[in-house]
């Protein structure tokens, strides 16, 4: 299929984008800018394109974003530290935003001729974010087949939708991507905090799927904390 890859700059994203461009015909990587404190991710999105020699598009939404207030990824809100699956992380949803990227990338997918759009959302993000959940996944694809009956055929790609972290990390180094070229960190400093939640999980995956991570921590440690007084809850 002639796919489109919604990228980030992260693992999971950068990971899918090698993986498309290993099983299909990756097209282009798409990225948006929607006001979030981690920008820098957007580099990282770039610097994949030129390594898997496809165009790169970023979306300007940020003038949509300064009205998606509360979140602790757009707005003066500090960002938690912890576990990603804690109920504190909720602090980082951006309401409805994989709905308005998604129905943006469909429709360049349709004016370009693309036959698919691909995203990495996964298992991970069941607890905290609605818009990655399989029941939206299933819900868009039906929506879009209505909005572009008669104009075009596009599907929604989630491969990882049902699987964790870990297997991203297993399939990522699959298809020889490079870790140390992705964005996770929540905080955008000069190195990844290693105590939100994203960096918490990104920690964790690569432990859990028994590969070396790349990746410079601020806080290289605090993950074996979190994930301890994460399961003790889960035990309670």
């Amino acid at each position: 299929m002639r796919t489109i890859v919604i990228c980030s700059g992260g693992l999971d994203s950068v990971s899918l984008a090698h993986k498309i461009a290993a099983e299909h015909e990756l097209v282009g990587l798409l990225s948006f800018d929607y006001g979030q404190r981690h920008r820098k991710e957007l580099d990282f999105a770039a610097a994949c394109a030129r390594r898997l020699g496809v165009p790169h598009q970023i979306i300007d939404i940020t003038g949509v974003g300064r009205h998606l207030t509360g979140s602790a990824l757009t707005d003066d809100v500090e960002v938690p530290d912890g576990h990603y699956a804690e109920e504190t992380m909720k602090a980082t949803v951006v309401p409805n935003r994989n709905a308005i990227m998604l129905a943006i990338a469909f429709g360049l997918a349709s004016a370009q001729k693309a036959e698919a759009v691909a995203v990495a959302v996964h298992g991970g993000d069941h607890f905290i974010y609605p818009d990655c959940r399989p029941g939206f996944i299933d819900a868009f694809q039906k929506m879009q087949d209505e909005a572009l009956d008669g104009y075009g055929s596009v599907r929604l790609h989630a491969p990882y939708v049902n699987i964790p972290k870990a297997a991203i990390v297993a399939d990522g180094a699959k298809y020889g991507t490079p870790f140390g070229e992705t964005w996770s960190c929540y905080r955008g400093g000069v190195r990844h905090c290693g105590r939100c939640g994203t960096c918490v999980e990104r920690r964790e995956a690569f432990h859990l799927a028994g590969v070396d991570d790349p990746t410079e921590y601020a806080d290289p440690d605090f993950w074996q904390a979190a994930t301890r007084r994460f399961s003790a809850k889960e035990v309670r």
